[in-house]
C-alpha cells in the first residue's frame, strides 16, 4: 500500500425497485406517509424525498395506484419534459393514517442491514493504512515524546483497541483526536437502516460530517446516469468521543415510543471511524464492565443489538476503539481484560527538553516572541519548587493566563517574570 487515501467505494444506485431490498409493504407505507406528511404531488419531489431515482419512485407510485390509493393530476406545465403530479385518494389518505399509527417514520427509504454489512466490509477502518507522515501531520500541533509515533502507527493500522494511559494533562485526548484526524478519507454511511421491518436512524449530523459532493438531483440521475445510492451519506470517517457520561445503556438501541423508530447506539454511529472513551474510570459503570461489554465486538467484529420485541440481531463492529485514562491499567482491569486491549501506550510527563519545545511552540501559536529570561526563570526558579514535575498542559496554561492578565489590564500581549508569577498561583494551588 502507498499510504494514499483512496476514493470510497460507491454503493451502486438501484436501477429498479426490486434492487432497493425492502419489503413492498414497507416501501409503499413510507411512500404514502411521505406524500401525506409533506403534501407532495410532483414525482421529482417524491423521488427526492425517498432518496431514489424518478423511475423507481414511478414504480412505487404505480404499485399504489393499482390499489386505488393515488390518482394522477396531470403534468406540471405544458412541455413534454414536464413531470407528472399526483394526489392521494380518500382511501390513500386513510391508508397513510393507518401506516402512521404503526410508525411515524417517512422520507428516505432505509438501507437493509445486509447491504450495510457489505458496504462496511468495503471501507473497513483497518484498511486505511496510515503512514508516519499522516500522523506527523495530524499531530503537528503537539510535541510528541521520542518513539511515540512508532507506537501509535502500528496500533492505528491494526484497527484494534488502544489504551492510552499516564498522568493527567499530557495530551492523551489530543492524541486521540489527532488519530481521528489522520483517518482523512471518506466513507458511505446509510442515513437509515432497516431490520425486520424496523427503521434505525444511523446518520447523525452532530457526529457525521458530510463530504463536499453534488446535491441530490433525481432528474440528473435520470438524465446523466447513476453516481451513488442516495440513501447513503458520503461522510468523513466518523469520530465519537465520550467521557464520564458514558453508560452501558448508551451502547444499546434507543427506542422512541412516539415515532416507533430506533436511534443507533454510539458504537454503530462510529462505524468506519474512531470511538474514543475519554477519562476511563470516571464513568458510573466500572471500567471492567465497559470492557466486558466490548470484548466480543472488539475481537469478533460484530455486535449484538436487541429490538423492543426482544429479537436480537448482529450488526458490524468496525471502529478503532481508543481508551484514555489517568489511572493505572492494573487498578481498573483484570489480566483477561488487559489481554483483550491489544495496544497499551503510556503517555508520560514531558522531559525538560520537551517542555521547552512546548513552551516555544505555544509562544509562536500566540504570536509571541519566546522570552529566554522568562523560560530560564521557570526552569531554574519555579519548577524546582515542585520537583521539576513537568506536564504538557502547563506551558499553554501559563501563557494563556499571562495573556488574559495583559488583556484585562490593558497591556500589549507579552511575557514577563511578573506575569508568570501571577499565572503560577493558578497553576499550583496550596491549601
Amino acid at each position: 500500500m502507498d499510504g494514499v487515501k483512496h476514493e470510497a467505494f460507491k454503493p451502486p444506485v438501484p436501477l429498479k425497485l426490486s434492487e432497493i431490498g425492502l419489503e413492498m409493504t414497507l416501501m409503499t407505507g413510507i411512500l404514502l406517509k411521505t406524500i401525506f406528511r409533506r403534501n407532495l404531488s410532483d414525482i421529482v419531489d417524491i423521488a427526492e424525498a425517498l432518496a431514489v431515482s424518478v423511475p423507481i419512485a414511478q414504480e412505487l407510485i404505480d404499485e399504489i395506484r393499482a390499489g386505488g390509493l393515488i390518482e394522477t393530476l396531470g403534468a406540471r406545465g405544458a412541455s413534454t419534459t414536464s413531470s407528472l403530479r399526483y394526489q392521494l385518494t380518500d382511501t390513500g389518505r386513510a391508508r397513510a393514517l393507518d401506516a402512521l399509527q404503526q410508525s411515524e417514520y417517512y422520507g428516505c427509504l432505509p438501507v437493509p442491514l445486509a447491504d450495510f454489512w457489505k458496504q462496511t466490509e468495503r471501507q473497513k477502518v483497518k484498511d486505511v493504512n496510515i503512514r508516519r507522515e499522516d500522523l506527523e501531520s495530524s499531530l503537528s500541533h503537539l510535541v510528541m515524546p521520542e518513539g511515540m509515533l512508532d507506537q501509535l502507527g502500528p496500533a492505528v493500522n491494526s484497527g484494534k483497541s488502544v489504551l492510552l494511559f499516564g498522568p493527567p494533562g499530557n495530551g492523551k485526548s489530543s492524541i486521540s483526536n489527532g488519530i481521528r484526524d489522520a483517518l482523512g478519507d471518506n466513507i458511505f454511511l446509510p442515513r437509515f437502516l432497516e431490520y425486520a421491518g424496523q427503521v434505525i436512524s444511523l446518520y447523525d449530523p452532530i457526529i457525521h460530517t458530510l463530504a463536499k459532493t453534488e446535491e441530490f438531483d433525481a432528474n440528473a440521475l435520470r438524465r446523466l446516469g447513476p453516481t451513488f445510492d442516495q440513501r447513503y451519506a458520503l461522510c468523513r470517517r466518523p469520530s465519537v468521543m465520550t467521557g464520564g457520561e458514558l453508560t452501558l445503556s448508551m451502547l444499546d438501541l434507543i427506542y422512541n415510543p412516539v415515532s416507533r423508530t430506533y436511534q443507533a447506539p454510539l458504537q454503530l454511529k462510529a462505524t468506519g471511524g474512531v470511538f474514543i472513551v475519554d477519562d476511563l474510570g470516571r464513568q458510573a459503570e466500572p471500567p471492567q464492565a465497559l470492557i466486558n461489554r466490548w470484548i466480543v465486538p472488539m475481537e469478533q467484529h460484530f455486535d449484538i443489538l436487541t429490538l423492543q420485541s426482544g429479537q436480537k440481531f448482529m450488526v458490524p463492529f468496525d471502529t478503532l476503539v481508543i481508551f484514555s485514562t489517568n489511572m493505572a491499567p492494573t487498578e481498573m482491569f483484570d489480566g483477561a481484560a488487559l489481554r483483550r486491549i491489544y495496544y497499551k501506550i503510556k503517555v508520560d510527563n514531558p522531559s525538560r527538553d520537551d517542555f521547552i519545545k512546548i513552551f516555544v511552540k505555544t509562544c509562536r501559536h500566540y504570536k509571541l516572541r519566546p522570552d529566554e529570561e522568562v523560560l530560564k526563570y521557570l526552569l531554574n526558579t519555579k519548577y524546582p519548587l515542585v520537583d521539576n514535575q513537568f506536564a504538557s498542559y502547563q506551558a499553554p496554561f501559563l501563557i494563556d493566563q499571562s495573556l488574559s492578565i495583559c488583556e484585562y489590564e490593558g497591556y500589549e500581549p507579552h511575557m514577563s517574570i511578573e506575569l508568570i508569577d501571577r499565572a503560577w498561583e493558578n497553576l499550583f494551588v496550596e491549601d
